[in-house]
């Protein structure tokens, strides 16, 4: 449960102020807009104003003739460089004509562009009369004249910025900027992750990676915990900062009455400012970086990040590398030449970081093994080498070969050094790489197109031809209105009632959902793809609807999509009875899994063996199913116990398969993702090295959540264990195993060593030996080596056969 101060100032918060006597529509200067009423770009005075006057709303340009709706100080006063914090369309501005934000009679508050399409809604109705105002501390409210209700309001969808009072909740995040003057999404957010903990996140086009806290250390270690499930945080005015995750700071300048704002900036860093009413000037009173070089992603890849405090950060390519995009410093360095050479050597760069990416990790190697060590593998594209690793012994070398080269910098206190692999004929072996500032180059800046034809010519002429034009279009509209009308009458003969004849899926409206999750109340999961609310449908049936993201995907796509995985059947796959595609709506309608998750039921005492092992055995049956029975090869991409449901007999159902990957039978061996999928722990290496994609990513990450299942250890963050009497750290759980059963040091009692406390005494080890050398077999680096999900389940099926004493 969150915090008892953070409860009773979130409920101030979201209570509505005493009504506004004004019930008029808006001319000029406001405080409020009501209902059939609208704010107009082509009047300046179209604004709402805060009673205090520190706050705007109205549109804002964010471009040549492109406009936000946004909210901004004004006090003090600013033309078009005030403080923005927060907007509705940053990533689709709109035209400096004609565009409106209006609050329709049904109670929804509209943005449309030169009067024509909808770019942004609030999606709320209202059958009782409504008002827009704009509170005191920045909160833009949609809100009902009589019951005093809150259909909408800014502070529940930050952008980049938290203000004092506005909480930041379990369904919100901060998404950075992408420029310092480009205000359209960039690559940085602010969330609480799956574990309750509040994370920094690099999002980028091709890697994602979390950075805050330090990824090397359990949430514990942080100082983070990771129990209080109720996920919020807040600002107050005073300048202190509590989260539920028992993260907190306050700033420099702490308990003065001052303007303030919390922002993640568009370099990564999260950043106090403060500043006097009155005063223009913000002042850094916190942040989380002194080191911004730390921040991944601030240079790209194949590139190295220099922070000079006079400057800022300073990027460069490493040796055989070129800029890949002066517009944008982030997109990282590219080789200077695409022929590989098949000799090598190595350039050394003094105190270079590279962040994450080894394929292993050599302790106690002298310079020259790491060397050779490289050399053998065609992918690895250098080393560190330093004498320091975590909590283990000083003076022992250790050699960490990547390969990937991400996240670089030069750090004067980094004790160790890079070696970059370069062809043997490269005639310089020092570093002489050119700095770039991460400002934008000039001209580089592409504006969007919001030019409007001007009125000129001979009006009679005008008059003929605007005369003809209507004539044609009235006559192409008759004809498209009659095409529509017979095209609608077959359709509904052809679909009666809705629903698919290949599938027997439900088509449901966008209303009946929203009713039967009472407004997507009930949350109950999400993930990558969408959110997951509980609902009862009219017929009384309990419901899990998944409500995707974004419409991205077209009608014909979504619905041929739905059409396939209505094909799928399986006891060991989620049902799926309908889906939703109204206008930009896209929901699936799943039957609702008694038990939730099996992330859930991981940290609770519920899971002893006999259910452990049944889930570890329908799984795989269900995975089977998907890759070699069903018509078409689906391939999940994303298995991990969150996507594992339990019914109320503790079966598992593999979830979140009908988005992933669907492909024919002559796709098999496929390559053609343009993007890593997956959830780092889980994910195959076949995803770092760009090798083609099969079955088998499947089958990996499988086999570490039977390692999960049996350890009750996170994949990525093996833990902290006993080990006579003093405490040994494992950065991977697979390693953390076959150490255990493989090293040097392994026992007859490993095992035990590695069972899950809460699975009990009450287990068979043989067969929980069985089914760990089962898992091992399914996380081989080489996919050729891991099992088919069909030979997993006759592995598993034959240790449940065989009658071994406990």
């Amino acid at each position: 449960m969150a915090t008892p101060f953070l409860l009773i100032v979130f409920f101030l918060i979201i209570s509505p102020p005493p009504a506004s006597s004004s019930t008029s529509t808006i001319h000029g200067d406001s405080i409020t807009l009501n209902q059939g009423s609208s704010l107009s770009i082509d009047r300046p005075d179209h604004v709402l104003i805060s009673p205090n006057a520190i706050f705007t709303a109205g549109f804002y340009p964010v471009g040549d003739n492109a406009y936000s709706f946004a909210i901004w100080f004004t006090e003090p006063s600013c033309s078009n460089s005030c403080t923005v914090v927060w907007m509705a369309n940053r990533d689709l501005p709109v035209n400096g004509r004609n565009s409106k934000l209006s609050l329709l009679k049904n109670g929804n508050l509209i943005l449309t562009d030169a009067g024509k399409s909808v770019v942004w809604e609030s999606n709320t109705f209202s059958f009782s009369s409504s008002y827009l105002q704009l509170y005191d501390i920045g909160n833009l409210v949609l809100i009902t004249s009589r019951e005093r209700v809150i259909l909408w309001q800014s502070f529940a969808s930050p952008t980049d910025t938290l203000l004092p009072l506005q909480p930041l909740t379990r369904d919100s995040l901060l998404v950075s900027s992408r420029r310092l003057k480009n205000f359209s999404s960039g690559f940085y957010k602010l969330f609480f992750d799956d574990d309750n903990v509040l994370r920094l996140v690099y999002d980028g086009p091709e890697v994602s990676s979390a950075f805050w806290p330090d990824h090397w250390l359990l949430s514990r270690e942080a100082g983070r915990s990771s129990y209080n499930s109720s996920r919020i945080a807040l600002l107050d005015s005073f300048g202190n900062f509590t989260s539920s995750d028992n993260f907190s700071f306050s700033s420099m300048d702490y308990g003065q009455q001052l303007q303030r704002r919390l922002t993640l900036d568009f370099d990564g860093n999260l950043r106090l400012y403060s500043r006097e009413n009155g005063n223009g000037s913000w002042v850094v009173s916190w942040q989380v970086f002194s080191q911004p070089c730390k921040i991944h992603g601030a240079c790209g890849p194949n590139s190295v990040c220099k922070y000079i405090p006079s400057f800022g950060r300073k990027c460069s390519c490493l040796p055989g590398y070129k800029i890949k995009n002066p517009a944008d410093l982030s997109l990282g360095c590219e080789p200077e030449v695409s022929s590989v050479e098949t000799e090598a050597t190595f350039i050394g760069l003094p105190h270079v970081e590279m962040y994450g990416y080894d394929f292993d990790i050599f302790e106690n190697y002298t310079l020259e093994m790491c060397k050779e060590v490289c050399l053998r593998r065609y992918d690895c594209k250098g080393f560190i080498f330093k004498f320091f690793y975590q909590n283990h012994p000083d003076n022992i070398p250790y050699c960490f070969p990547k390969l990937q080269l991400l996240n670089g910098y030069i750090a004067p206190n980094f004790k160790g050094d890079f070696y970059l692999k370069v062809p043997k004929n490269r005639p310089s072996k020092h570093w002489s790489a050119k700095e770039q500032n991460l400002d934008c180059p000039a001209g580089a800046v592409k504006q969007l197109d919001r030019r409007y034809d001007k009125s000129n010519g001979n009006w009679s002429l005008k008059f003929l031809l605007g005369f003809v034009i209507s004539t044609g279009i009235i006559e192409i509209l008759s004809l498209v209105l009659l095409w529509l009308y017979f095209t609608r009458q077959q359709k509904i003969y052809s679909t009666s009632e809705d629903y698919f004849h290949a599938t027997d899926f439900r088509r449901f409206s966008y209303s009946e959902l929203k009713e039967a999750t009472r407004n997507f109340s009930e949350e109950i999961g999400r993930g990558a793809t969408g959110i997951v609310y509980k609902g009862v449908l009219d017929d009384k049936r309990v419901a899990a609807i998944k409500r995707l993201n974004s419409a991205s995907q077209g009608e014909a796509e979504f619905l041929a999509e739905v059409s396939t995985v209505g094909k799928l059947n399986h006891m060991n796959l989620i049902e799926m009875w309908g889906y939703c595609a109204d206008k930009k709506h896209r929901l699936l309608v799943y039957a609702n899994m008694e038990e939730g998750s099996l992330a859930k039921n991981l940290s609770s005492m519920e899971l002893d063996w006999e259910k452990r092992y049944k889930i570890a055995l329908g799984t795989a049956k269900g995975l089977a199913y998907l890759h070699e029975e069903c018509l078409e090869w689906v391939l999940h991409c994303d298995v991990k116990p969150q996507n594992i449901l339990l019914d109320a007999d503790y079966e598992p159902k593999v979830s979140d398969f009908g988005l992933s990957r669907l492909l024919s039978r002559g796709q098999l061996h496929n390559s053609s993702f343009s993007k890593i999928r997956g959830t780092r722990g889980y994910m195959a290496p076949e995803w770092i090295f760009n090798l083609p994609i099969t079955s088998k990513v499947d089958v990996y990450s499988y086999g570490v959540v039977v390692l999960e299942m049996v350890t009750g250890r996170s994949p990525s963050m093996g833990g902290r264990v006993a080990d006579k009497g003093r405490l040994v750290e494992h950065e991977r759980l697979v390693e953390w195993v076959k150490e255990k059963k493989h090293g040097a040091f392994a026992k007859s009692w490993w095992v035990e060593e590695i069972t899950d406390p809460a699975i009990g005494m009450d287990y068979n080890r043989r067969k929980l030996e069985g089914l760990v050398g089962v898992a091992l077999k399914c996380v081989e680096e080489c996919r050729d080596d891991r099992p088919t999900m069909s030979q997993v389940v006759e592995m598993l099926l034959r240790l449940e056969n065989d009658h071994y004493p406990n």
